[in-house]
């Protein structure tokens, strides 16, 4: 995907697709970066303190951006269908990059906090210290979780107000224009309601604990298992399959990645055949 975004120059011009390419970008490090960690934990058990919290910290950063870019998605939806005369003054290429850095920043607010909570209440020994690399762990100030819930509930409120006010102003639209454009408003709607139901898996990260308690209690002897399978349906999949979704669904995009991919598959077939041959 990042191959197709940078080999034409009208996806990195179009604001629709620097953000969409933002989102490929960040929820690839997210599921290096989890992965990672959660083979760290079971292969290595205990690691040095500063090791992990540079692990957690950027995990963590990867993670609070996904709602926040997905809130610009809509926005840019939004002014696409919802004022079209005036998208190229309101959606420039300079605004898109400003919006990225502006994500950035309040995704990297929480974690800096956190380390430079720990920074103040933690003796310079703990980072030298090993541990099980695990937030909570890590950030053991009982201040960072109330913070960190101020947080979230801040952003997650904020972006699932943008997706509300966005979807119904998109379906007021698409009503008004149901004779003339009514396909790029329903797609936009569509995209609008995939972002919600995005960010409805992005918020299973609040109730994970309390649901991981709850199996444990039934089953106890398994303790594994259910941490890897919530692993799987918490981060992994949903991280792994919003980008796939986006990049189908896009037209244009859809073209010249198929495009790409037919290219890669017919270099590599005659070279698979030769190798037979020369056999």
């Amino acid at each position: 995907m990042v191959a197709t975004f940078l080999k034409h120059r009208l996806f990195y011009e179009d604001p629709r697709y620097i953000l969409f390419i933002y989102m490929v970008l960040n929820d690839a490090v997210q599921l290096t970066l989890l992965t990672a960690l959660y083979v760290v934990s079971y292969a290595f058990q205990r690691i040095p303190a500063s090791a992990c919290c540079v692990l957690v910290l950027l995990a963590v950063l990867t993670t609070r951006n996904t709602p926040l870019i997905l809130g610009g998605m809509a926005v840019e939806r939004y002014t696409a269908i919802c004022h079209p005369l005036r998208y190229r003054q309101i959606c420039t290429l300079y605004r898109t990059l400003a919006l990225a850095a502006t994500i950035l920043l309040l995704g990297a607010a929480p974690p800096l906090s956190d380390l430079l909570v720990t920074l103040a209440v933690e003796p310079p020994s703990f980072f030298r210290a090993s541990l099980f690399c695990d937030h909570s762990l890590l950030f053991r100030e009982p201040s960072i979780y109330y913070k960190n819930c101020a947080f979230d509930t801040l952003y997650f409120s904020f972006v699932f107000l943008t997706l509300f006010c966005t979807y119904f102003k998109i379906v007021r639209t698409a009503r008004a224009a149901a004779s003339t454009d009514w396909a790029s408003a329903r797609r936009a709607r569509n995209t609008v309601l995939l972002h919600g139901g995005q960010l409805l898996l992005c918020m299973l990260n609040f109730v994970m604990p309390s649901m991981q308690a709850f199996l444990l209690m039934l089953f106890p002897g398994k303790i594994l298992e259910i941490r890897y399978v919530n692993f799987l349906l918490v981060y992994i999949i949903p991280r792994f399959l919003s980008p796939m979704i986006y990049g189908f669904r896009d037209e244009k995009f859809r073209k010249y990645w198929s495009r790409l991919l037919m290219c890669r598959v017919q270099a590599v077939g005659p070279v698979h055949t030769n190798h037979q041959l020369s056999q």
